[in-house]
């Protein structure tokens, strides 16, 4: 299950958008520090291929994919030299696959805190990057002298010296100009900065029909660092509470279309480069995550490892084929099905079925 971490300033909305996506209810209030321990949750991902198939199959359980989610405390700026709640929360996501900002927009009299989104990044950015720059500090004299022994460190090291330079700088490593060799070979570090950044700009219901232009200077700043969106956290969270229909209905009224989830899931996947494959049948159907460019075997193994180490060969069919075919029988007897071995890249929305010998 791929993990997010959401950072913030206090009342930026983070904890508001973690119930958006989580269906959770987080306490979300209108002053800093609402939260002191992680809220940690885990967001279905809709997918209308699911529930195709799934119907199709006259499936008993229906599993979709699912991302999960971790929300911090607020960040101040000086919470690395321990103002506010200081950075002890920042634990909590260093092994995350990727860091959400949330950026507030939205203006509201009665909730204290700036209202300048690019204010906003600034401090997280400069909180971040110093927590990072500490971690590096500590760990670069050690891998140093454990390189004295063992040859293999020496990308490390050289890693580090480079991510020592940035940081120095105040540059994040996301928008550093490390190559991405360098960037993998810190990954023992866990570094805050090194993960793939989403900002999502928090915006009023007021702003909602200007909500591109108040995300410009966002993107504008991070050129292509990172993938920014706007999301009216509040109106998100109000839908959260809303049964099928109803939140169908008040999102369309909105015009918030699929809502935060489907966007937010859409923007992740694509940050992370995420595809989906399906497995179906009556027992069950469900959808399974895999990084592009995967193949037959890596994504067997995304079910359990014994499919991966004794991969066989794979039936797979796309998914609309299976549908207009009329099912997995109806595939085979149309020659539909094809079969794949170890060299076949997995493709987003392939039905798969795996034959394995351990």
């Amino acid at each position: 299950m791929e993990r997010f971490g959401f950072v913030g300033l206090p009342n930026a909305g983070k904890s508001s958008l973690y119930n958006a996506l989580t269906g959770s209810d987080a306490l979300a209030a209108p002053y800093a520090f609402a939260t002191t321990d992680p809220n940690v949750g885990v967001a279905k991902v809709s997918d209308q291929r699911l529930d195709a198939l799934a119907k199709l199959s006259e499936s008993r359980t229906v599993t979709p994919a699912s991302v999960q989610c971790t929300d911090i405390g607020g960040l101040v700026e000086g919470a690395s030299r321990g103002e506010g709640l200081g950075n002890r929360f920042l634990a909590g996501i260093r092994e995350v696959d990727a860091v959400v900002y949330v950026l507030r927009a939205f203006v509201d009299d009665e909730v204290p805190g700036p209202v300048d989104p690019l204010e906003h990044l600034r401090i997280l950015e400069i909180e971040l990057t110093l927590a990072d720059l500490a971690t590096v500090e500590n760990r670069i004299a050690k891998r140093r002298k454990a390189a004295v022994q063992d040859r293999s460190l020496a990308a490390e090291v050289d890693a580090l010296q480079a991510a020592l330079e940035s940081l120095s700088e105040g540059v994040p490593l996301y928008r550093s100009t490390l190559s991405q060799a360098q960037r993998d070979d810190l990954r023992e570090s866990f570094l805050l900065t090194n993960r793939p950044v989403l900002a999502v700009v928090n915006i009023g219901e007021d702003q909602l029909a200007e909500a591109n232009e108040v995300i410009q200077p966002v993107a504008k700043e991070l050129l292509g660092r990172a993938s920014v969106m706007a999301v009216c956290v509040q109106l998100e969270a109000e839908a959260a509470q809303l049964l099928g229909e109803e939140r169908a209905e008040m999102l369309e009224g909105l015009g918030l279309g699929v809502g935060a989830l489907g966007r937010f899931t859409q923007a992740a996947y694509d940050l992370l480069g995420l595809r989906t494959f399906f497995t179906t049948g009556e027992k069950e159907t469900r959808a399974w995550t895999f990084r592009m460019g995967a193949t037959a075997p890596e994504a067997a193994g995304r079910i359990h490892s014994d499919f991966q180490r004794g991969f066989i060969r794979a039936e797979v069919i796309d998914w609309h084929e299976l549908l207009s075919a009329g099912g997995w029988n109806s595939a085979k007897d149309k020659g539909l099905m094809r079969t794949e071995g170890r060299d076949y890249v997995v493709a987003d929305g392939d039905v798969m079925e795996f034959r394995f010998n351990v």
